[in-house]
């Protein structure tokens, strides 16, 4: 052979012994897959060799998904916004949970998304023949994405359909219908899971465990905000049959829940104004705003803000002895930020920090979960009862607001009493 004759003959080689070698690896991975047993709510995460210096953050393990056909099973029930804009997508992000069913009441659109989604049209239900559900064994979790006033009916139905329910928060228009959905899961044997997508981002998270683990020093006080300026006075929100309230149970119960997340407390006391700019058609029904401030049996007081009126604020800062930690935005779906100030012991410099963490899709994370629960019968961390305190809360600040005046609330001793097992 020719020099150049080697040369091509060495880099066919190792170009084929490459290809081998990667195709074995490939090999045994997928085998291993064919191999593995159903799955179950147990981890599912292979460890990974270190790449970088021991100084720099990477990945020690990687969680993998199991098979599509042994995911669980969701039937999402509501095709507005918020399932079409986030939750839909979010299944090509879950590790455990799949898109098995549609309900909606209008069948050529439910048609539409489900061609997209790759679910079969048989697979689509409207709301009057909603109890057929419990016919399909492939549906485990019905996912309630329908307007408040509409969560307690079709959560109890779901629950009598012999199938396991997460629902969107709020939890129900009043604490009635909140303990109607608690006693049907209770009935039922199955698990009912409000979503509050928050306790399971990693910024949350992260939060409360800077909260609870005392760098802050004690806690004090929660500032924070949750508001956006409402556009069409037809829409649900601002109908009270349908929404139960204004901003205040549907983008201010961000702020009440943090406050009982972070501190895991739960307030003794409340007081509230709400307000609505007169001759505004879209605050005939419900409260433009709505303020509110929380006491704790520690002396920590939360106080927030949520409207309708005024332009976007999604932030929350929670000051503690030694330090504060601040999220801006703190509630949106996406693009949250946490930052940190503390001064060290005996020293002249405040050292401010802005902590990256990796970024989650929420609505994967938080269905992820009701997956795990439903395959393992566990309890949710975001059990109905978590829904029903919030509900009660925000009854007494309407109350609170309404007489003009603070309300007492029952002490409840111990920490995060109505929450479930900490989320992994």
């Amino acid at each position: 052979m020719s020099r150049a004759e080697t040369e091509i003959s060495r880099r066919t080689l190792f170009r084929s012994s490459s290809l081998a070698a990667v195709s074995g690896a490939v090999g045994a991975v997928i085998g291993a897959c064919s191999r593995a047993p159903r799955a179950s709510a147990g981890e599912t995460t292979i460890p990974l060799p270190r790449l970088l210096a021991s100084s720099e953050r990477e990945s020690k393990e990687v969680e993998t998904p199991v098979p599509p056909e042994q995911r669980v099973g969701f039937a999402v029930v509501g095709l507005g916004r918020l399932a079409l804009e986030q939750i839909l997508p979010a299944f090509a992000e879950t590790k455990w949970a799949r898109l098995a069913a549609l309900v909606s009441g209008h069948r050529s659109k439910a048609e539409q998304i489900a061609d997209r989604y790759g679910v079969a049209r048989k697979s689509i239900y409207d709301y009057e023949g909603f109890d057929h559900l419990s016919d399909n064994p492939q549906i485990s979790v019905v996912y309630i994405v329908l307007p408040n006033g509409m969560h307690a009916e079709y959560s109890i139905r779901a629950l009598k359909a012999g199938k396991h329910v997460l629902c969107e928060k709020p939890m129900a228009n009043t604490v009635n219908e909140c303990e109607q959905m608690i006693q049907a899961a209770k009935t039922a044997n199955k698990r009912l899971m409000i979503a509050y997508r928050l306790q399971y981002e990693p910024h949350h998270r992260e939060l409360i465990r800077m909260a609870r683990s005392g760098e802050l020093g004690k806690l004090k006080a929660l500032i924070s905000a949750n508001g956006q300026n409402q556009g069409d006075p037809n829409q649900w929100r601002l109908n009270r049959a349908l929404a139960g309230g204004g901003p205040l149970p549907d983008v201010g119960i961000y702020c009440l829940n943090a406050a009982r997340y972070l501190t895991g407390e739960e307030p003794i006391a409340v007081t509230a104004t709400t307000y609505a700019s007169p001759a505004d058609p879209r605050f005939k029904e419900v409260e433009e705003q709505a303020d509110f401030s929380l006491q704790f049996p520690s002396g920590f007081i939360a106080s927030a803000s949520s409207s309708y009126g005024y332009h976007n604020a999604k932030y929350l800062r929670l000051l503690g002895e030694r330090g504060w930690a601040e999220m801006d935005p703190a509630f949106p779906y996406q693009g949250l930020r946490l930052r940190t100030s503390m001064k060290p012991d005996g020293g002249n410099t405040e050292q401010v920090a802005e902590h990256k963490l990796e970024t989650k899709n929420h609505f994967a994370l938080e269905m992820d979960h009701m997956a795990r629960c439903a395959l393992s019968n566990r309890e949710p961390h975001t059990p109905g009862e978590e829904g029903l305190q919030d509900l009660r809360i925000i009854t007494a600040a309407y109350q609170a607001a309404k007489e003009r005046r603070t309300i007492e609330l029952p002490k409840i001793e111990g920490r995060d009493r109505f929450r479930g097992p900490t989320p992994s």
